[in-house]
């Protein structure tokens, strides 16, 4: 097919070059307002007890989690004085007017200790939007600055999850523009040098950005059916750039290899076409299928990357192999270069390692182990307002709450008690569903466990087991008569562990039918099927690249092999993650602040981004060394060949790709430095010292038994294109 495929490129260069330019035209208009159409998300995860808990909230109280907090500061230093309640209830009564908002709870209504801080200098305002995430965030854009002032009575700060939420989406939003302005004119820049042809290195970036746009406009029409995280538009910048040079560097480098061969030229286009365009398809069927392994996981979230990789693959491998090759079939004399030497740093590395491959490979294996070991520290956390650089606004005032407030009022946790049955709402015999004993000795057993500043119940107000105070809240009890309790926790538990708070509080002794949500409920749920659905993600990834590498090698050694140095590497990766962003090692360097735990989304997200590049590279090395070992029938000949013909480009693949992935570095929010630095540096350690000298290594010990399959599975080997005979040859006047 892909034969097939070259020789109407060549045939018909001009027409697909049109053709091509049309779509892209056609690509970049549509995707241009991608952006718009593609949505932001929130911390739940349907189904979970928490998200009932919201829906009864929502359905039957009228209320739900407080996701906007406003920080009001008294001018004359004291929150109590009358000028100061007078002026504070009229913005209170202000705020309730605005759009999307549903219930508000003020310190100088409810008089609640926990919103009111420590000083008697500043107070809370906890505001709820209703409405999607998307919607809620466009609405603050414009209140925020709006609700953002300073008069004779007071202060006003905007903070809260949604506000954090928002601000972060911004500060991705111009790290985009500032990676898309940094990566093109950096790769270009490094394609010339690669290249030494600028034609070569303008075609390569036409690769790249047909990818990014066809995605772009992809996602956008993706979007127009189910919800699309707008993060995935990061993604397919870096990735659609990345794999958009891989892919051209090795098609491009094959056609230079068979026109120094002495091919004419449509036969090197039309054999580059089928032979390295075998290695792009199954290279990019391995990152597609490990990025729909991110479609176990019931978030759109993470959904969204899995759309973007399938989308970028499908676009980057179009590119290579049908836009490429009738470019190549019209301007391939200016790409032309010399043939390689015979010889080079990679080929003498791979050579002396497998002259001693228990030295060389014991010495890098204790490397990479060493690199990796940070990785058994590893702690998951929720996120909050320090995913943002320093100076923001939201986070700066969360600091402030953090600061001078006992507890977290914007994160309690919600507790609805079961609906009452008919007898208790009519026989009078029985006490009212709000102020059974049991409902407050239920509050007071809340109250008393650790990380609880308080719980608010329609009978009172309670603290460390005891009633402290009367009603304060509206809204705790339903029409039909259901309770909810509102657990306040303190400000050392929400930077602690979460989860364990929320499951003590599930574990406590309660009445039947009891649901635990809010934010701290919709995190921990969050997590926890994140965690549960990671096993089958992971085997997804692992037994769907051990079959491609089977399909693509007819071995059952070699995809166990790359399997496992693949893991070697996202274990690097993964003690990077820990000894830099969990414990804060180059944290000034590189900008931001440790919160002593990682948040686990993104961990599974890199692990399928980065494995399925790693495997990217492993699929281009094995190829041409099955490639060699089918030619001589010599394995130790073969892997120095095919590291010689593969090693520079790969090097130069992964360094281009590397740095494109490190354009987030200099962002400003924390998770795009985590996938960018990290993803990077799996990348050039894969391409380095895993392909190089592990590799290698691991060959030369299992000698023939590396192209062993049981008989009845040979025949299922998906097999190159056999070399054209003189009746198949293209000649010059076809072009």
């Amino acid at each position: 097919m892909l034969t097939r495929l070259g020789r109407l490129a060549v045939r018909r260069s001009g027409a697909v070059l049109i053709g091509v330019l049309l779509v892209l035209l056609g690509l970049a208009a549509y995707g241009a307002g991608a952006q718009q159409d593609l949505d932001l998300a929130r911390w739940s995860s349907p189904g979970t007890e928490s998200v009932r808990a919201g829906d009864v909230l929502r359905e039957e109280f009228g209320t739900g989690n407080p996701n906007l907090a406003l920080l009001v500061t008294a001018r004359d230093g004291d929150v109590d004085s009358a000028r100061t309640r007078e002026a504070a209830r009229a913005f209170a009564r202000e705020v309730e007017r605005l759009p999307l908002v549903t219930d508000i709870t003020s310190y100088w209504d409810a008089d609640s200790r926990a919103l009111r801080g420590t000083n008697g200098r500043r107070a809370l305002v906890l505001v709820r939007l209703e409405g999607s995430a998307t919607e809620a965030r466009e609405q603050l854009a414009t209140l925020s600055p709006r609700l953002t002032r300073t008069t004779d009575e007071l202060t006003v700060q905007v903070g809260g999850q949604e506000e954090i939420s928002r601000q972060v989406g911004e500060q991705a939003r111009t790290d985009f523009l500032r990676a898309e302005l940094f990566a093109l004119p950096a790769v270009l820049l490094l394609l010339v040098l690669v290249y030494r042809r600028a034609t070569a290195a303008l075609l390569t970036v036409a690769v790249g950005l047909l990818s990014v746009l066809g995605t772009l406009a992809g996602l956008r029409a993706i979007a127009q059916f189910t919800e699309v995280s707008t993060f995935a538009a990061n993604l397919a910048l870096v990735l659609g750039l990345g794999l958009g040079v891989d892919y051209s560097l090795f098609v491009i480098s094959r056609y230079r290899e068979e026109r120094a061969a002495g091919r004419p030229g449509p036969d090197a286009v039309v054999r580059a076409t089928a032979i390295a365009g075998r290695t792009v398809v199954f290279s990019g069927v391995t990152v597609a299928v490990s990025l729909c392994a991110l479609l176990v996981f019931p978030f759109f979230f993470l959904s969204s990357f899995a759309y973007a990789g399938v989308l970028v693959v499908v676009t980057a491998v179009a590119g290579a192999v049908v836009f490429l090759p009738a470019a190549l079939a019209r301007w391939g004399h200016r790409v032309e270069r010399p043939a390689a030497r015979t010889s080079g740093f990679w080929h003498r590395t791979a050579l002396a390692a497998m002259r001693r491959p228990l030295l060389a490979g014991a010495g890098v294996l204790t490397v990479l182990l060493l690199a990796a070991s940070p990785l058994l520290g590893l702690r998951f956390g929720l996120p909050d307002e320090r995913a943002l650089p320093e100076g923001t606004s939201s986070r700066t005032t969360s600091e402030i709450v953090h600061e001078e407030f006992p507890a977290e009022p914007t994160d309690t946790i919600q507790v609805v008690l079961a609906k009452p049955s008919p007898k208790q709402l009519t026989d009078a015999s029985t006490e009212a569903p709000t102020t059974t004993a049991a409902t407050r000795a239920y509050a007071a057993q809340l109250s008393s466990i650790p990380g609880v500043f308080q719980v608010d119940a329609p009978s009172g107000t309670y603290r460390d087991g005891q009633q402290t105070g009367a009603p304060g809240q509206d809204r705790l009890t339903a029409p039909d008569g259901r309770v909810r309790l509102a657990l306040v926790p303190t400000q050392e538990a929400m930077r602690g562990d979460v989860p364990a708070l929320v499951e003590r509080v599930r574990d406590t002794a309660a009445p039947d039918g009891v649901l635990v949500g809010g934010y701290p409920g919709e995190t921990t749920d969050f997590r926890a099927t994140l965690l549960d659905r990671l096993p089958l993600a992971a085997g997804f990834v692992l037994g769907a690249t051990y079959l491609i590498l089977f399909l693509m090698t007819g071995s059952v050694l070699l995809p166990l092999k790359a399997t496992v140095l693949n893991l070697l590497s996202l274990a690097v990766m993964f003690g990077c993650l820990v000894w830099v962003f969990q414990d804060g090692n180059l944290s000034g360097v590189l900008g931001f602040t440790p919160t002593g735990s990682i948040e686990p989304s993104i961990p599974v997200l890199m692990f399928c981004v980065a494995y399925g590049l790693s495997m990217d590279y492993e699929v281009f090395l094995l190829s041409r060394i099955k490639e060699e070992h089918d030619r001589t029938g010599d394995t130790e000949r073969a892997v120095a060949e095919g590291i010689r013909r593969s090693a520079p480009l790969i090097t130069a693949a992964a360094g281009i790709l590397a740095l494109s992935f490190l354009s987030y570095a200099t962002g400003g929010v924390v998770f795009l430095k985590e996938l960018g630095i990290g993803t990077a540096l799996t990348i050039l350690v894969d391409a380095t010292l895993i392909r190089v000298v592990l590799l290698p290594v691991t060959m030369r010990l299992a000698g023939r038994a590396n192209w062993w399959a049981p008989k009845r599975l040979r025949r299922f080997r998906i097999r190159e294109a056999a070399e054209p005979g003189p009746e198949q040859v293209l000649r010059r006047e076809y072009v």
